[in-house]
C-alpha cells in the first residue's frame, strides 16, 4: 500500500523559516526505513538525520518540501490563522505527491488541538479525495515510520535554511529558538539593525517583548 507521511519543522523558533514536508513510499520500505533508524527527526542527532535524508530520498516514491517565510507565518499569526496556514501547505503537498489513481493512505502529524476540525479544513483543500484515506494525529512523528521520513526531511531542511541565515550572520544566531541563549543575545543585539530582513517572526512574543525592553531602554 502506497503511505504519505507530512510533518513540520521549525514552528516554534522566531527566526527562520517552517518546513513543512512529505514522504509518499510504498508501505513494503518501512521495516528497513526502520531498522536503519529512522524515528522522529527529534530523536536523532544532525548528523544521523543527515546520513537518514539520503535513504529516504532513495527509497521514496516522491517527496516534496514547503518552504514558510517568517513573513508568511506572521501576516497568519496575527489573525490567528497559523494553523490554516499548516493546512494550506500540508495540502499543497499532498496534491503534488498524489499523481495517482492507487489508494493512499495519508498520514497527518496534526498541528492543531482540534484533530477533527483541522482535518476538515485539511481535506476541503486536497484536489483529489478520491483515493486517499486522511488521517490526522497528534505524535504521528512518533508513530508512524512514513510521518517519522517526513520529519528528518522537514528538520535537514530547516538546518539547511538555518545554515544560510548563520553564513550571512554568523553562528551567533544559534538556533532561532526563544530559549537558546545565543538566539536571545542575538534578537536582543541585533534586532534593530536587522528588523527589515525578513528573518524574524515579528508576530512572535519574543520579538514583541524584545521590543518593548529596547524602548523601555531608550526612554530611560
Amino acid at each position: 500500500m502506497l503511505k504519505i507521511g507530512v510533518d513540520d519543522a521549525g514552528r516554534g523558533p522566531v527566526i527562520g523559516p517552517m518546513i513543512l514536508a512529505g514522504v509518499l513510499i510504498d508501505d513494503s520500505f518501512e521495516n528497513e526505513l526502520r531498522k536503519n533508524g529512522v524515528k522522529d527527526s527529534k530523536q536523532l542527532s544532525q548528523k544521523r538525520r543527515e546520513h537518514l535524508e539520503g535513504l529516504i530520498k532513495e527509497k521514496a516514491e516522491s517527496f516534496d518540501v514547503e518552504i514558510i517565510s517568517p513573513a508568511e507565518i506572521d501576516k497568519k499569526t496575527e489573525m490567528n490563522l497559523l494553523n490554516e496556514l499548516e493546512a494550506e501547505a500540508c495540502a499543497r503537498i499532498i496534491n503534488k505527491l498524489n499523481k495517482t489513481s492507487k489508494k493512499i493512505k495519508v498520514i497527518v502529524d496534526c498541528p492543531s488541538v482540534s484533530i477533527v476540525k483541522w482535518k476538515d479544513s485539511l481535506k476541503m483543500k486536497i484536489d483529489n479525495l478520491s483515493n486517499l484515506e486522511i488521517s490526522c494525529e497528534h505524535k504521528a512523528d512518533i508513530n508512524h515510520i512514513v510521518v517519522s521520513a517526513a520529519s528528518v526531511l522537514a528538520k535537514c531542511v530547516r538546518e539547511k535554511e538555518m545554515d544560510k541565515l548563520r553564513e550571512k550572520y554568523g553562528s551567533s544566531i544559534g538556533s532561532g529558538y526563544p530559549a537558546d541563549p545565543l538566539t536571545k543575545k542575538f534578537l536582543e543585539k541585533n534586532a534593530k539593525a536587522f528588523s527589515d530582513d525578513g528573518i524574524f517572526r515579528k508576530s512572535w512574543a519574543t520579538w514583541k517583548d524584545n521590543q518593548k525592553k529596547a524602548e523601555q531602554k531608550r526612554l530611560i
